[in-house]
């Protein structure tokens, strides 16, 4: 198994023990990831915050060598379901076809205050295709 940790996320492998990304034959686990800014706030507008949400979790990807195209499968959690829209026009943005397999839950929180959205994806590296 490799850990990927990108640059920016080595406090948080540090402070909360888990690693952004784990590779294992073939396969590219992502961690839950929200759209904290480096300052460690979240935008109030939704869809800003998708675009920061998706803009992270492609240097997750690209830490793993991977892009969006890789992706496989993705949950995310949202805390306001009415807020889908503005979701998937940004999912829409950066995923690509073939569209993963996608699951969308409605939840009561995240790990961060001011995030609406959380997610995760399973993708395939390029010895796994």
């Amino acid at each position: 198994m490799e850990s990927i940790v990108p640059e920016p996320m080595q406090s948080f492998y540090d402070r909360f023990h888990f690693s952004p990304a784990m590779v294992h034959n073939g396969i590219a686990m992502i961690s839950g990831v929200t759209g904290m800014r480096a300052d460690g706030t979240c935008a109030a507008d939704p869809e800003e915050q998708a675009r920061d949400l998706f803009t992270s979790m492609g240097v997750v990807l690209a830490a793993a060598g991977l892009g969006f195209g890789d992706v496989l499968e993705m949950t995310s959690y949202h805390l306001d379901m009415a807020e889908m829209g503005a979701f998937m026009k940004v999912k829409d943005e950066f995923c690509v076809e073939p569209w993963p397999a996608w699951t969308a839950l409605g939840t009561t929180g995240l790990v961060l205050p001011d995030a609406r959205f959380e997610v995760r994806v399973t993708a395939r590296t390029p010895s796994g295709s």
